[in-house]
């Protein structure tokens, strides 16, 4: 029988490593970010084009590669990072593998200039899909500049999965702000089709978190440091008051490397314990320093995951890092025995003596005896006189317990308010009318049907009549706007921004007015007739949470990613107590929509239960 078993081509064998490394754009720009900072790199640019479908560039000022150097970094497993099997357990540096230009080089169009600091001309070498075409001397400035062109050019069937533009460049920015982040000695700058996202320039960290997302972000940190044998802690946590409805500002460095662990978040969040509004997340950018021998970090493909020696001792002191800083800055109530100044007497007062009040007491009084002369007595500080007592018995006079007067007068008393409680078997009134929707435990309308009965949930019907109302809105383009008394001024990241001004006409079809968008804010005029002031905010970072996080592919619809995201905000809310009339127009509203069944996001609005089903539960 023939041998069945054989090599893979170095081709195919670069393209299934390519699907571990690569998966989107932004893993090349991860790989070629961390590539410049092994290399000493000072200043290192970054040039985007159509999300990096078209072109991904990586320009750095570092120590430049040799002739062979170069030719060799796009083989398999070829790095200047380790030596021996031991080197993986003493990292300090970020690509390792020695995979990730070789994968790029499988699936793209990739030039490489380069050259060393004592080289007169450096050297360009062109692959397309592992096959070099050419390496040629060149002219260019030390360091060195990658150049990925048509990813995933020869490997259509990827290409289709990947998602439209928004979508992949907002991955990219994330992996470009997780690298800038870990290195404020470093200079960043980010070029997205021309123009300039972002220019970080050297700086300390508070000053990179603060020129990423906006000098508003400065008055919102809380400074976390702590050191110890085994984990030194450095960084920022974010005010309780500005925590956000998304987890999108939540960072984790682990010897200057981005990382995710839900434990170590779980930490965070017990640290905040009792300070965060349901449904928010605080916001942290912290740095953990610990012994690379006591972390392994390649145990995932992509690097973010790390496996610690010890995980209880590391969740035990950044817990109390953070809850000692909480309380350091008086963000959390803390139980503090010094002395507070502020409790000191002041000046004026500090030398006098307490006067102590003298008590008498009159031990002649009596309240029914008829004093016709009065009586008085004089302290040292106060004179004191008694008035003669009325007839006490007059008091009582028109008072008989039998009087038709008496009973006439306690007939017209008028109570202020009195709490009255409907009953469903008693108020026929209401049987009557036809009003036969009632409230269950605030969350549920039970209304009767001719068949049975009908449960509906308040949250997602009234979320389908405001999806529908909204799409009308911005389809026919007559929402109505009420003008704000004071303008509105919201505070975004440049990330943010970008977004809102995707979004400015569909927004203003809906009832939005803005005034104006620069780079850090942005103010509104007007709002939605259905939208109250205090939601505003919420209501734009859902819209931006939903737009970054929950577009399903190119083709979406941004009129209906916006209705979606709108209704689930101003929905009314599990809990809301409804009244009778309330509940009547949400359900005659819910069935004139076109489809009452389900909500936006594709779940029932109601169910029914028929008698033949009741029925049953009784047998």
């Amino acid at each position: 029988m023939a041998d069945i078993i054989q090599l893979l081509p170095d081709h195919v064998a670069n393209q299934i490593a390519a699907g571990e490394v690569v998966q989107r754009p932004a893993s090349v720009v991860k790989e070629l970010l961390e590539n410049a900072i092994d290399a000493g790199a000072l200043t290192i640019k970054l040039i985007i084009k159509d999300a990096g479908k078209t072109l991904i560039q990586v320009i750095d000022d570092g120590k430049g590669m040799s002739e062979t150097d170069a030719r060799l970094s796009f083989e398999r497993h070829a790095t200047s990072k380790i030596r021996t099997a031991d080197d993986l357990f003493q990292l300090d540096t970020k690509g390792f593998r020695g995979e990730a230009l070789a994968s790029i080089a499988a699936i793209a169009h990739v030039e490489l200039k380069t050259k060393q600091e004592g080289d007169d001309v450096g050297n360009v070498i062109v692959i397309e899909g592992s096959n070099v075409v050419s390496q040629e001397v060149v002219v260019t400035p030390k360091g060195t500049s990658v150049s990925v062109k048509n990813l995933f050019f020869n490997i259509p069937a990827r290409r289709n999965f990947l998602k439209s533009n928004t979508v992949e460049l907002r991955h990219v920015i994330d992996e470009f702000q997780r690298v800038a982040l870990a290195h404020p000695d470093i200079s960043f700058a980010l070029y997205n089709n021309g123009s300039e996202s972002f220019n970080l320039p050297v700086s300390n960290y508070r000053q990179r978190i603060v020129n990423i997302f906006g000098n508003k972000t400065n008055e919102r940190l809380v400074p976390v440091e702590e050191e110890t044998e085994v984990l030194d802690i450095s960084g920022f946590v974010g005010k309780p008051e500005f925590a956000k409805k998304t987890r999108g500002e939540q960072y984790f460095f682990v010897n200057n490397r981005f990382i995710k662990s839900a434990y170590l978040n779980h930490a965070i969040a017990s640290a905040f314990d009792g300070l965060l509004k349901n449904g928010t997340h605080p916001s942290y950018f912290l740095n953990l320093t610990v012994d690379p021998q006591t972390i392994d970090i390649n145990i995932h493909p992509t690097k973010t995951e790390i496996k610690f020696d010890d995980e209880h001792t590391l969740y035990a002191l950044l817990r109390s890092a953070v809850k000692h800083s909480l309380g350091q800055f008086n963000i959390a109530p803390v139980l503090d025995f010094e002395r507070d100044p502020n409790l000191d007497t002041p000046y004026d007062y500090k030398n006098n003596t307490a006067n102590v009040p003298k008590i008498e007491v009159d031990r002649s009084f009596n309240p029914f005896q008829d004093d016709t002369q009065p009586k008085t007595r004089t302290t040292t500080t106060t004179t004191y006189k008694k008035e003669p007592a009325a007839n006490w018995e007059s008091l009582y006079v028109g008072l008989e317990s039998k009087g038709t007067q008496t009973d006439q007068d306690f007939s017209e008393v008028h109570f202020e308010s009195e709490e009255s409680t409907p009953s469903i078997f008693d108020d026929e009134k209401q049987v009557e009318s036809g009003n036969t929707t009632h409230q269950l435990h605030n969350k549920y309308i039970v209304s009767t049907i001719k068949s049975g009965m009908l449960v509906i949930d308040q949250h997602r019907a009234h979320q389908r009549i405001l999806y529908e109302e909204l799409l009308k809105n911005m389809t026919v383009k007559e929402a109505v706007s009420q003008q704000l008394l004071f303008p509105l001024q919201l505070h975004f990241s440049a990330q943010e921004i970008t977004i809102v001004k995707q979004l400015k006409a569909d927004l203003e079809n809906t009832g939005f007015v803005f005034s104006n968008i620069d780079e850090e804010s942005v103010e509104i005029t007007g709002v939605p007739v259905s939208v109250p002031e205090s939601e505003v905010s919420i209501i734009l970072e859902q819209l931006m949470s939903d737009v970054e996080n929950e577009v399903p592919d190119s083709s979406f619809s941004a009129t209906d990613l916006l209705a979606k995201s709108m209704a689930k905000s101003l929905a009314i809310k599990t809990g809301q107590s409804l009244q009778k009339d309330e509940q009547e127009h949400l359900v005659n509203k819910l069935f004139a929509c076109k489809e009452p069944n389900i909500s936006p996001t594709n779940r029932s609005t109601f169910i029914t239960l028929s008698v033949d089903e009741l029925d049953k539960k009784f047998l």
